[in-house]
């Protein structure tokens, strides 16, 4: 199934300078910014640079330039602001359409931490 990229989303605006944001890394294929609406003292979006929906789109149509780059700026950044690699220090989300949360319809990571974040899910 084809996956149908809407090029005036929030992200491809900000990504051809048509919106400011406030940068916390840009590598080749990869930017990472500070969310306007942060939901924990520290709330990072990276988004690729390609045309990509949601995580399933990316991990299969991205370049193993663009995979290899996104992940590893992740990590960089993870590094930069001190998270290391405790697993009690921050938390990754990818939501994924209308059911999933999704509100861009452009793959991106929420990068949270800086409190307890509490259980993402609560059960039935």
């Amino acid at each position: 199934m084809p996956y149908a990229y809407d090029p005036q989303n929030i992200f491809a605006r900000i990504l051809r300078g048509e919106i400011p944001n406030k940068t916390v890394l840009e590598t080749e294929h990869t930017l990472a910014f500070h969310d306007i609406a942060p939901q924990a003292p520290l709330h990072v979006l990276v988004i690729p640079k390609g045309a990509y929906v949601n995580h399933a789109h990316f991990a299969r149509d991205a370049s193993a330039e663009e995979l290899v780059d996104f992940n590893r700026a992740v990590a960089r950044i993870c590094t930069d602001l001190g998270l290391g690699d405790d697993p009690d220090n921050f938390r990754v989300i990818s939501n994924a359409g209308v059911h999933g949360g999704q509100e861009v319809p452009h793959y991106h990571l929420h990068l949270v931490a800086g409190r307890p974040l509490g259980r993402m899910l609560e059960r039935d």
